[in-house]
């Protein structure tokens, strides 16, 4: 249940077979990824029941620590009301229940991944989504099919996930055959051609996908599984400079999808002259919404503005006439405003800025517990360390996503966090 739920997981919601539910102000989409969770739960329950809840106890910090960070998503949307602003409560209000609802496959991989037999079709579902994600991305790259915006060939593509979202994906996959490759002279985890089919999945779809957050990933995966196995078991020395190869061409083959940003940007930090306008370009404006962000954060440092609200015009209208006196050379568009709602766009700044230093604390508290566990189980299972190196990857995406619940990225994080507790 949990391999078949991979596919309407990672999909794009423009692709999702939905039911719109008016409630209040607002609709709720019920889309078939929320009823892949919802099968995926049901399985969960039926096997601890057959079987026993055990392993939640075993898996207790890091599930408390999401329940933490969930607990304090739903809190935060009384904040606005706290500090006297008007707030759009009903879509917020969703949005952090959605958050809470893909928070529940963190309990149900806990529960449906006992050993690593039982990660076997969770792992190659991976594999055969990602090969087939970056296939219909590399269609949409020699314009053969069509992307969101119609045929776009020859540049950065989404496949039918979304960019940041495909570079999850391909990064999952990759880790894993990084992975696989590391562990054939000990346990083995993958056969040797699912293993080469996660490595060239993984890395052509994360350059397809241009995502430099998720080449950020991949490096900090694939070195903590060098760095632990190594500990554990030792590893070949060959294998590691293998892995090293993979992953300095896949940062080369991203970095040469996002040659003219890289360039743009270096204009921006003053490290070339600055060529002819070009509008928006996305690592400058992403600089320059982090500063609002840090602005917000710094002026409501405890519990923040509330949940989503930094997007809200209350909250970043103070902070803009100083963002254009500091950043000058952006163009009207990069800034926020009521049409163009661009939100924070970081989640590690986005999450201060709505709910300050104690949402900030408990985002920290979950990863450090995650990580902890993995590395309890690493002698006893490779399961938790693919866990840990999924988590990573994720962890390098969320750099340049905000708090959108409901989406992939998501779903990839919270499997992660449940693999980091599985033994045996």
């Amino acid at each position: 249940m949990l391999a078949a739920a991979v596919p309407p997981l990672f999909l794009h919601a423009t692709y999702q077979p939905h039911v719109s539910i008016a409630a209040a102000s607002t609709t709720v989409d019920v889309t078939l990824a929320d009823a892949a969770i919802a099968a995926v739960a049901v399985a969960a329950a039926l096997r601890g029941r057959r079987e026993g809840f055990g392993p939640l106890r075993r898996a207790r910090w890091v599930l408390a620590a999401a329940g933490v960070f969930a607990a304090l998503s739903l809190l935060a949307l009384a904040t606005p009301a706290v500090l006297g602003e008007e707030y759009a409560y009903a879509p917020h209000v969703v949005s952090a229940l959605k958050l809470a609802w893909y928070a529940l496959l963190l309990p149900a991989v806990v529960l449906v991944v006992r050993g690593a037999g039982d990660a076997v079709p969770l792992l190659r579902a991976v594999v055969l989504w990602s090969a087939a994600a970056t296939a219909w991305g590399l269609l949409q790259f020699v314009g053969v099919v069509a992307e969101f915006q119609g045929k776009r060939p020859g540049q950065r593509e989404p496949s039918f996930v979304g960019i940041h979202d495909f570079a999850a994906l391909s990064g999952a996959a990759l880790t894993l055959g990084v992975a696989a490759l590391l562990l054939a002279d000990g346990r083995p985890l993958l056969g040797k051609r699912w293993t080469i089919a996660a490595l060239a999945a993984g890395a052509l779809g994360l350059v397809l996908s241009g995502a430099m957050t998720g080449v950020a990933g991949i490096w900090l995966g694939a070195a903590t599984l060098v760095l632990v196995l190594r500990a554990v078991q030792g590893i070949d020395g060959r294998r590691a400079l293998a892995t090293a190869g993979i992953l300095v061409v896949v940062t080369a083959g991203t970095a040469v999808m996002r040659a003219d940003t890289i360039t743009r940007f270096a204009e921006f930090l003053g490290i070339r002259d600055r060529g002819a306008d070009t509008g928006i370009e996305s690592y400058a404006q992403r600089t320059l919404l982090a500063y609002i962000g840090a602005r917000i954060w710094l002026d409501h440092p405890v519990a923040g503005v509330g949940w989503q609200a930094s997007s809200e015009e209350w909250a970043y209208a103070p902070y803009l006439d100083d963002a254009r006196r500091r950043f000058p050379d952006e163009p009207a568009e990069a800034f926020p405003s009521p049409g163009r709602p661009w939100g924070v766009q970081s989640l590690y700044v986005q999450v201060p800025a709505d709910m300050g230093v104690i949402g900030l604390a408990s985002l920290v508290a979950l990863f450090v517990v995650a990580v902890a566990a993995a590395l309890r189980g690493a002698r006893g299972s490779p399961i938790p360390l693919v866990g840990l190196a999924w988590l990573l990857v994720a962890a390098g995406v969320w750099a340049g996503v905000g708090l959108v619940p409901g989406i992939p990225l998501a779903a990839l994080t919270f499997v992660a966090l449940g693999l980091t507790s599985v033994r045996g």
